[in-house]
């Protein structure tokens, strides 16, 4: 009778130790647990911890509710100034209502995967490529906002969008790096002319305030011969000035006008009698000479 009883009892606890090991869930801090009986939802969703099912009627799964980060494969697409581009970007979301990721949508991730590229060629259709390259995060806001208004429905809550990558062809970069070459030109053109101007004005002041003082552009000739000089340099080139050439040249206009003048007058006052031959007598033996 005792061994009937004790076979009894070791009976009843093997058969409760297999009852709970079926039963017993563990459910980990950053999950929840769904239980479904016999199919039907059950309205308490499991905490974090220790918790026991009907073996054979409830069915437990398991929702993760950290942050998800899913890529959103490059969507190839024509801006509204019909460029193509190849965009690529990132998406984070969690769940905030297990129930309804679980009931609503047949794989969650799968459905904000979807949703994300669609939104995404939608997002480059409607800008323009100056938007997508300097832009970004006001799209990113749009685009975030037109995946979080389906997904709220799932029980899936969009944290972040952010675009990554855009690629342009070959030949739009080309394209793009010749018209900043040719800004960058033409804003170095300006800059040099604007200071060609203030240069000038300050040199018309400097040539104001020397004429007053003509010793003033002497000194500013040494200075200058020193500062060459300096460099020790094997040649030195004195700068004259203009005004000293044009007198030069003017000088000697002057002499030449005067020269040509003389020689005429004497010409016109007497003549120059010509020579005549004249034979003078030699000594014997001599051959006479004829000037």
């Amino acid at each position: 009778m005792v061994e009937e009883l004790v076979a009894a009892g070791v009976t009843l606890a093997s058969a409760g130790a297999v009852y709970v090991a079926a039963a017993a869930r563990v459910v980990k801090q950053y999950e929840r647990g769904v239980v479904f009986r016999l199919g039907k939802l059950r309205p308490q969703v499991r905490g974090p911890g220790f918790t026991m099912i009907v073996p054979g009627v409830d069915k437990l799964r398991k929702v993760n509710m950290q942050i998800v980060t899913m890529p959103v494969p490059a969507q190839e697409g024509i801006t509204r100034d019909n460029v193509t581009v190849r965009v690529d970007a990132v998406v984070y979301f969690k769940v905030t209502s297990p129930a309804e990721a679980v009931v609503r949508v047949e794989d969650y991730r799968f459905a904000v995967s979807q949703m994300a590229q669609t939104s995404l060629r939608s997002i480059i259709g409607k800008s323009e490529l100056d938007d997508l390259l300097s832009n970004r995060e006001k799209l990113n806001q749009g685009l975030e906002l037109m995946i979080d208004s389906p997904a709220v429905e799932w029980g899936v809550t969009i944290d972040r969008v952010d675009i990554k990558d855009v690629s342009l062809p070959e030949t739009m970069k080309r394209s793009m790096a010749r018209q900043a070459e040719a800004d960058r030109e033409r804003r170095a053109r300006v800059i040099n002319a604007d200071a060609e101007l203030q240069a000038s004005k300050k040199l018309a002041e400097a040539a104001h305030q020397m004429a007053d003082a003509p010793a003033a552009l002497q000194l500013r000739l040494l200075q200058t011969v020193m500062a060459v000089a300096a460099e020790k340099n094997s040649t030195l080139v004195l700068p004259i000035p203009v005004e000293l050439l044009r007198f030069l040249e003017k000088g000697a206009q002057g002499v030449g006008v005067g020269e040509r003048s003389s020689v005429g007058s004497s010409a016109v006052e007497g003549e120059v009698p010509p020579l005549e031959p004249r034979l003078e007598s030699a000594p014997e033996g001599s051959i006479s000479r004829q000037e």
